[in-house]
């Protein structure tokens, strides 16, 4: 006999049946998976016009809906065989526009209420969103992986997303603006570690 699932089983697999029929529907239409990246970026869009005139929970759902987009390229890409290096490539530097857009929303809007101290705090979510990214890009040139910390782009949109719906957004922007930072220090931290364990062996064995 089968164990009944949790109620989080259930909604996980009644999401992924949603997701699964959204992914079927577009890639029976052809649509190309670049195509839904920059839908995806498109809507967010919206979602940063609605962060600039402080109207934070529409903003939200916005940023909910653009997600779906998020979650179905690389799946739709995958179903329809038109995987690329260029497409995964692309699809990361338009997540950067969508990330950048959003926080810039939400600086413009501080800007306009003179919240001063909140414009450079959301600067240092910028900060430390784009050097996430980065540290990783520029170790992974330079080691086999680093994919350490605490917070990536994931959970930044999550974050978002509650302190827009529960206007709860200068505690998410804390969260945000200390954790994104600390990851980037974990990243610097792993990649010297290993950088130098490599040039130990290597006086070792030279």
């Amino acid at each position: 006999m089968h164990e009944p699932k949790s109620i989080t089983g259930r909604i996980g697999a009644g999401g992924k049946r949603v997701v699964d029929s959204i992914v079927k529907g577009l890639a029976s239409l052809h649509i190309h998976p670049n195509i839904l990246t920059l839908i995806g970026m498109v809507i967010n869009i919206f979602a940063m016009v609605l962060f600039a005139k402080g109207i934070f929970s529409w903003a939200g759902l916005v940023i909910l809906f653009a997600g779906i987009f998020d979650i179905v390229d690389g799946e739709v890409a995958r179903r329809t065989k038109r995987e690329t290096k260029f497409g995964a490539f692309f699809d990361s530097v338009i997540d950067r526009y969508s990330d950048l857009l959003l926080l810039l929303g939400l600086i413009i809007w501080y800007a306009k209420i003179n919240r001063i101290f909140y414009v450079g705090l959301t600067g240092l979510v910028l900060i430390g969103s784009v050097l996430t990214s980065y540290t990783r890009a520029r170790a992974e040139s330079l080691i086999p992986a680093c994919k350490v910390g605490f917070l990536e782009r994931p959970e930044r949109i999550v974050l978002l997303i509650i302190g827009s719906l529960w206007d709860r957004m200068a505690a998410a922007l804390w969260v945000m603006a200390i954790l994104s930072n600390w990851t980037v220090s974990q990243r610097i931290w792993y990649t010297w570690r290993e950088l130098s364990a490599v040039e130990r062996h290597q006086r070792v064995t030279s």
